[in-house]
């Protein structure tokens, strides 16, 4: 598919000229054909979105293939914590996505759990998301409860959308943070919405803007002398569940998740004050060390309290293995 720039378009960025161009694909989408090497000018390929078209140029798109509208199941290895007829509990490793959204088409927990629950999942959530009741970030691991039928389904979401105020809901993260807060627990309330600057991103809002975010965290562990902790693990419970909120919440009280490019990337020196391997550990970790280690609720059919623990994974465990030397 080929388009000629325009006169009055010259300067524009390329993500933005080529989502006016073709107003199907939206400019996230037009962005990732650019950076996946989809998108040439006069036959050579561009990978940068935010170069600027000029009149006359040439621009040809080479569009994949449409996926099918619904999810198909793989062969994706789940570590099942506990399941029966009603639902299942899985303990998601980090870099699976939870279900099929742009950029993620397939490879999804989805994807997996129709292959292996078959045709019982919950229908409630959409076709991409069958038995999501919650969800976690992508590099984010630990527990999460996905519902097998619609009875389940409701009972599930009403529990999760309640956040444990009214019901035996739990849902605890452990979190292995810069620097440690000068208290032993906290509470912090601070609304969250999209950035105006990175709508990929969450930022606390003021003024009364944003959506209502509460989280309680408790201190575990310090590491490092006692009077100044490079690190430390921090233990918290949503009082609410809002995208990113544990990140943004704790780099928005100075101590951002280590790892964490989004919303800690102004911290990443630090390691560089770190002995080894604690510098290596801490400078390459390779995502936000956040980890879903508690889950609780009451089971939506037997009306039984199911609780759920996770040991650290093997990543965080060395990490924080290596700081606790300090």
């Amino acid at each position: 598919m080929e388009r000629t720039v325009a006169a009055d378009a010259a300067g524009t960025r390329l993500d933005a000229w080529l989502a006016g161009a073709l107003p199907d694909l939206g400019r996230n989408r037009a962005k990732k054909l650019i950076l996946d090497g989809r998108v040439t000018i006069g036959g050579r390929t561009i990978v940068e979105a935010k170069r600027p078209v000029k009149p006359g140029e040439i621009v040809a798109v080479d569009l994949p293939p449409p996926v099918a509208p619904e999810p198909q199941g793989e062969a994706i290895a789940l570590n099942v914590v506990y399941e029966d007829d009603d639902l299942i509990v899985i303990d998601k490793p980090a870099g699976l996505v939870v279900h099929p959204a742009g950029g993620h088409e397939t490879g999804t927990l989805v994807n997996a759990l129709i292959a292996h629950c078959g045709a019982s999942l919950s229908g409630i959530g959409g076709v991409a998301r069958p038995g999501i009741v919650h969800r976690l970030d992508k590099d984010t691991t630990g527990l999460m409860v996905v519902a097998k039928n619609d009875r389940a389904h409701r009972a599930l979401a009403a529990q999760f959308a309640d956040h444990g105020r009214t019901n035996d809901l739990e849902r605890g993260y452990k979190a292995i943070v810069w620097g440690a807060p000068d208290r032993p627990q906290g509470v912090i309330e601070a609304a969250l919405g999209r950035s105006t600057r990175n709508r990929e991103k969450i930022e606390v809002k003021r003024g009364g803007a944003g959506r209502e975010a509460v989280t309680h965290w408790r201190l575990a562990e310090r590491y490092g002398a006692t009077a100044k902790p490079v690190a430390s693990l921090i233990e918290c419970e949503l009082e609410t569940g809002r995208t990113h909120q544990i990140r943004v919440h704790l780099a928005s009280i100075g101590h951002p998740v280590i790892g964490d490019r989004a919303y800690g990337s102004g911290f990443a020196t630090k390691a560089g004050l770190l002995p080894e391997p604690a510098r290596t550990l801490a400078a390459t970790f390779p995502r936000q060390a956040l980890h879903a280690w508690l889950l609780g609720f009451e089971h939506p059919v037997s009306g039984e309290i199911m609780r759920f623990e996770s040991p650290l994974p093997a990543d965080m465990a060395e990490l924080a293995e290596a700081l606790g030397a300090l």
